[in-house]
């Protein structure tokens, strides 16, 4: 079929499931709770087709706006044209996590807030502002007895017989 535009078209890499993680989901998918406000990834789970989501979600990354027995409402900002539309995308639990994309910021607020409290006790300002990484410095390369290159060659053929 050279044309077909159904559903889930040209999903067969997209939903498959991860080396080891065939065959029932696993009951912690569903004790883990969710509160409004929670960013989440949506992954679908194609062991489970009962509220999945269009594979247009599937990798993205949204806000839970509501929560029910089953499954989560979560907005979804989808570009169309020269506009963001907000979409709200209601998905079961087996095909969303908590998204891990503010885990680091978090982690150096805490970081920041300790080292200033830090300077400040001992009278002194510091900056927790971020900077790239720098180019090393510069060094030169001595080459000594012990690290002078070597020519290896092969040992020659010799028969035995």
């Amino acid at each position: 079929m050279p044309n077909s535009f159904g559903y889930r078209a040209r999903t067969r890499d997209m939903f498959k499931r991860g080396f080891k993680e065939h065959g029932a989901i696993k009951l912690s998918t569903y004790l883990i709770p969710y509160h409004v406000g929670d960013i989440v990834d949506i992954k679908a789970n194609s062991a489970q087709q009962k509220g999945m989501p269009h594979k247009f979600y599937h990798g993205r990354t949204g806000i839970v706006y509501n929560v029910t027995p089953h499954a989560v409402g979560v907005i979804v900002y989808k570009v169309v044209g020269n506009r963001y539309l907000e979409k709200r995308v209601n998905i079961r639990v087996e095909h969303i996590k908590h998204s891990k994309c503010r885990q680091e910021f978090l982690q150096r607020v805490k970081t920041n807030s300790a080292t200033q409290k830090e300077a400040k006790a001992k009278g002194e300002r510091i900056s927790t502002k971020r900077f790239p990484g720098r180019p090393r410095e510069a060094h030169t390369v001595s080459v000594g007895a012990e690290n002078f290159p070597q020519t290896i060659v092969p040992v020659p053929y010799e028969t035995t017989i």
